[in-house]
Formats: C-alpha cells, structure tokens, sequence
C-alpha cells in the first residue's frame, strides 16, 4: 500500500514560520527586553518572528 501524498515529507522544511512556540515568543520578549520578570507565560500577546 502506497503513502498518501499529503503524509509524504515536504521539500521545504526549512521554510520560515509566521508563527511561533510560546517557549519561542517568551525568549524573542526576553532578547527584545519587554519580558517582565516572574510573568505568566499565559496569554502572550503577538510578536512578528526576526527576519
């Protein structure tokens, strides 16, 4: 039985994400300066990922 197309690796796995982890918005706040110490890392508000 053959693997459906969709299921198959992409070839541009390396491709640059619009979105971000919420570990990966906490370190981007923190290299940026604006993560205040002994925040909640609930409710995140939305940052644009580095180019």
């Amino acid at each position: 039985m053959s693997q459906h197309s969709s299921l198959k690796k992409s070839s541009n796995v390396g491709t640059k994400r619009s979105v971000l982890k919420r570990f990966e918005r906490v370190k981007l706040m923190q290299k940026r300066g604006t993560w205040p110490e002994g925040r909640s890392p609930m409710g995140l508000p939305k940052t644009t990922p580095e180019s």
